[in-house]
């Protein structure tokens, strides 16, 4: 079944673009190398950052554990950044109406 999985951060003041820069890295591997279906990032009114990640099914997610090497790509840039990992929840898709534009 079709997973999606949100995530959200908080980021260190000032430290915005450098989170975004690491986020696109980091995602772009994640899709390369795990077969993610991408993700999107989202910025909520309160400064909150919200990914929003989609996956063929949760073992394609668990088997990427060892795939991403998380000392590059992006990934120490974004945790440098980020202030609070606020955590990250499964959302198995029931209905999906999202079209995308061509």
């Amino acid at each position: 079944m079709t997973i999606a999985v949100l995530y959200r951060w908080t980021v260190k003041p000032g430290m915005e673009e450098q989170f975004r820069q690491g986020w696109v890295e980091g995602t772009r591997a994640i899709h390369k190398h795990c077969g993610s279906y991408g993700a999107r990032l989202h910025r909520n009114e309160d400064g909150v950052y919200v990914s929003y990640a989609r996956w063929p099914d949760e073992e394609t997610r668990q088997a990427c554990s060892g795939k991403v090497d998380h000392s590059k790509d992006g990934f120490p840039e974004m945790r440098e950044a980020t202030e609070e990992f606020l955590g990250e929840e499964l959302l198995p898709i029931t209905d999906d109406l999202l079209d995308e534009p061509q």
